[in-house]
């Protein structure tokens, strides 16, 4: 399960305008999927590792890369590392304190961490086996271990693929965003010691560089609301069910609906009082870990598994799903399927979208114009078989990409692991023009 910070639609919005270094950051994201997917999971570390080890890749994008700082060892002077030894114990204290958790898997697995990834590299994620941090472009981006709750995020996509394994993409996957972002909040209020009325409830603060019209990059008090910049667009999170956004990108649009179910977390935890993580945040981890929540649960499922581990607090909680339109235990659906949009005649498209940014970009040609792409693209849609792609299909990961592709022959959508090599060829082809 490879899990990114930024949604793919904001990162894809910024190599349209500006191809570097966003285009990238997004194939890097491409190559790092395929390849750590299919990867074989390391073996479990020895009796008595440390709890976390933070390496340095050194601007390269070899993983883990050097280890440079353990638990139990003092700070070693470079920001991203430091950060990353914060934020990752900060994370762990919560699950193992507040819930007693050992580790993302409850059995106490050493966490790996890689900071300093890539050469402007603009995104965090959890790949199934570690957690790796870049530190941004310079001139939107900062460091992706800077803000605390970067770190809780993606450690808590491991706690969901280790318990209720939601599955990513439609409802599932805009769940499996949210208990991140819940999680994430938890652990920044527990650290600062902030009752939920305290909190400002953002996830990403000091993400974005000065200059850039953002707060954060969520708002889970108010989704919609964490930025309104010329070059980043306007958050397109809606916060009721009524505004369920129906896309085939991004997985069914896992960054943009996940608003949804997180207002309800900010609506039960201020009713409910107290510090989030006492509070609303130990009903969200029971109905996580308590059997009651399926790998492909809607909102509505989701939320009746929060109000039967309620208790005396289940009327707030049940309150507050019904404040973003969702009702405990009725069928909410699961958001748009795979289809691809029907091919138009002549014309060659690719669409991608997902990451932990969530942005889109968009490639075409016209066959038989002037285009000097056309040629090798006619090429590798001459050698193409959409039916065998899709019959090969993998399911999606969180703040994975997503391909949906437009040929004379037909369409697909399909998850970047799932590409052949004539196919992501194709998408370098049509989204580099």
């Amino acid at each position: 399960m490879r899990c990114s910070f930024v949604p793919p639609y904001l990162i894809q919005r910024l190599a349209a305008a500006r191809a570097a270094p966003y285009d990238l950051t997004l194939l890097e994201d491409e190559r790092l999927r395929s390849a750590r997917l299919r990867a074989t999971r390391p073996a479990r570390a020895a009796a008595g590792a440390p709890a976390w080890t933070v390496h340095d890749a050194g601007g390269t994008t070899d993983l883990p890369g050097r280890p440079v700082r353990s638990a139990g060892e003092a700070p070693v002077g470079d920001p991203a590392v430091d950060e990353a030894a914060l934020g990752v114990t900060t994370s762990l204290a919560l699950f193992a304190e507040a819930y007693g958790r050992a580790s993302y898997d409850g059995r106490g697995a050493p966490v790996s961490l890689t900071v300093h990834y890539g050469a402007g590299y603009a995104n965090a994620f959890w790949d199934g086996t570690q957690l790796v941090f870049g530190d941004g472009d310079g001139r939107v981006f900062d460091r992706f271990t800077k803000p605390v709750e970067v770190l809780g995020h993606e450690l808590t996509h491991a706690v969901t693929e280790h318990t209720a394994g939601l599955v990513y993409e439609g409802q599932s996957g805009a769940l499996n965003e949210s208990v991140s972002d819940v999680f994430a909040a938890c652990g920044k209020q527990r650290l600062l010691d902030q009752t939920a009325a305290e909190a400002d409830w953002l996830i990403g603060v000091g993400l974005f560089l000065p200059g850039v019209q953002a707060r954060a990059l969520r708002d889970m008090a108010a989704p919609g609301t964490a930025y309104d910049d010329p070059e980043l667009g306007r958050d397109p999170q809606p916060g009721h069910l009524d505004d369920y956004v129906e896309t085939t990108d991004d997985h069914g649009g896992v960054h943009v609906n996940s608003g949804i179910p997180n207002r309800a977390f900010h609506l039960a935890a201020v009713a409910i009082g107290g510090r989030s993580w006492e509070g609303a945040g130990r009903v969200w981890y029971d109905a996580l870990t308590g059997g009651r929540v399926g790998p492909r649960a809607d909102f509505a499922s989701f939320a009746a598994a929060t109000v039967a581990a309620a208790g005396p607090h289940a009327d707030a909680v049940r309150e507050a799903w019904s404040g973003v339109g969702v009702v405990p235990g009725e069928e909410a659906g699961s958001g748009p399927g795979s289809a691809g949009a029907p091919a138009h005649a002549g014309v060659v498209a690719v669409r991608r979208s997902g990451g932990f940014a969530g942005l889109v970009s968009e490639g075409r040609v016209e066959l038989g114009s002037d285009d000097p792409r056309g040629g090798e693209v006619a090429d590798l849609v001459g050698r193409i078989d959409l039916g065998g792609a899709l019959a090969r299909r993998e399911p999606a990961v969180p703040d994975g990409y997503v391909y949906s592709f437009e040929l004379p022959g037909g369409s697909a959508t399909l998850p970047e692991q799932a590409l052949t090599p004539d196919l992501r060829r194709l998408a370098e082809v049509l989204l580099e023009g």
